[in-house]
């Protein structure tokens, strides 16, 4: 991911910096550059570059079916219409040319043609979106998950079977990956009702990581629980009372705090 710093709000973005990032030639590097890119711009100079035009008017036009137009929505909307055009064009190659842009906003595009393709078993889909779940890019990482829940939650218990092998990774952002993609309630993105109910489904990923030495993950992981804390109280009190008594490490007490935030207050 770029060093950049990047500004701190989109009227302190530099022009320069605003127009090389809506010309694919840079990454975003920060939350406020992401949420200020010209994703149509972006769409339009990528397509111009690789030689697609013809692919941006139907593009544009998913776009402006949009009932509400954010950044996440545009997001699908145009991973979702690109798949569309490489399937009717026969032109799958351009999908790893998105795949690998510069542009991390470009690769989150790509996201959703895994996300969104009905022919990729589970197994598949899951092999596809690891570099995603692994990308150096903030942005991609979370919208990767994003890509892929509904899949997931179609497809719960083979899922978390597959997520399961994940959190022995030893790169923390897929083990990260694993535990954000089947949060009960999630950020930004529909809740996973089962695990709302019935979190004892999700303790194949939770486990493993209850101890993980990356903050990233423990963040999420306690995030996790704190989920499902507001609909099952009486299984996140369990589940860290008993991991008071079997992992006694910073990492696990770490994870409890965050986990119990919301029945303790």
């Amino acid at each position: 991911m770029t060093k950049r710093k990047g500004a701190k709000s989109t009227k302190d973005i530099p022009k320069e910096i605003l127009e090389q990032l809506n010309r694919g030639e840079i990454e975003t590097a920060n939350l406020v550059e992401w949420l200020a890119v010209d994703q149509r711009m972006l769409l339009e100079n990528l397509l111009i570059r690789h030689g697609r035009e013809k692919y941006l008017k139907p593009l544009l036009e998913q776009i402006n079916r949009l009932k509400k137009q954010t950044v996440n929505t545009v997001n699908e909307a145009i991973g979702t219409g690109l798949l569309e055009q490489v399937n009717i064009h026969k032109d799958s190659d351009f999908l790893q040319t998105v795949s690998s842009h510069p542009a991390d906003l470009a690769r989150c595009w790509a996201t959703y043609t895994v996300g969104k393709d009905e022919t990729l078993s589970l197994e598949q889909m899951f092999q596809k979106i690891q570099p995603f779940a692994a990308d150096s890019h903030f942005g991609v990482r979370e919208i990767a998950w994003m890509a892929v829940r509904k899949r997931i939650a179609q497809n719960l218990n083979e899922s978390i079977s597959i997520l399961a092998r994940w959190t022995a990774d030893s790169d923390e952002n897929i083990r990260r990956f694993a535990s954000e993609a089947t949060r009960p309630r999630g950020v930004w993105c529909e809740h996973v009702e089962a695990l709302k109910q019935s979190p004892e489904q999700g303790l194949p990923i939770l486990e493993p990581l209850k101890s993980d030495k990356a903050k990233y993950v423990r963040d999420s992981v306690g995030n996790w629980l704190n989920d499902a804390a507001k609909t099952r109280p009486d299984f996140v009190k369990n589940l860290c009372k008993r991991w008071e008594h079997e992992s006694n490490t910073p990492e696990t007490k770490y994870i409890i705090k965050k986990a119990l935030r919301t029945v303790e207050k």
